[in-house]
């Protein structure tokens, strides 16, 4: 079955190399972790490119898991800052981790589904607007908890 997009740009179906090529032309530092993830690690966090999914599910997550340590006291205003990120803006959704030791993360995630592929522009565009905005939400959240 023809997609009507098809004849209009030539798809890719992006994957690992696709992703570290993108960083590399960004002059990202980046790396491959032990369960064969991509990560980009900044000063206060880290943003992770994972595939997920099976052929016509695949999908890329980007996720970014922020240092800032929090306490089980601290998350209801946590809750409230974060309901408002995610209320103004698109990239990443932001949700918090309660770890079995009390401790509070958060975490922002942006995904797509890939299977059926993405132009390339497009696809590098999306990826650094989310990268771009993994960073602006860890400086908009030091100015609303100081």
């Amino acid at each position: 079955m023809a997609r009507p997009y098809d004849d209009a740009v030539s798809l890719v179906v992006p994957d690992q190399e696709l992703i570290k090529d993108l960083l590399e032309q960004l002059e990202v530092k980046h790396f491959v972790d032990e369960e064969g993830d991509l990560a980009a690690p900044y000063e206060t966090f880290r943003t992770y490119f994972m595939f997920r999914g099976e052929e016509d599910q695949r999908t890329l997550a980007v996720r970014t898991f922020y240092d800032r340590v929090h306490t089980l006291d601290d998350k209801p205003r946590l809750l409230d800052v974060i309901d408002d990120w995610n209320r103004r803006a698109l990239w990443p959704k932001v949700y918090s981790h309660t770890g079995d030791n009390g401790v509070v993360r958060l975490i922002g995630e942006s995904q797509m589904l890939i299977a059926d592929g993405i132009g390339k522009g497009l696809f590098f565009q999306t990826t650094v607007t989310w990268i771009r905005a993994a960073v602006e939400f860890d400086r908009w959240l030091v100015e609303q908890l100081g």
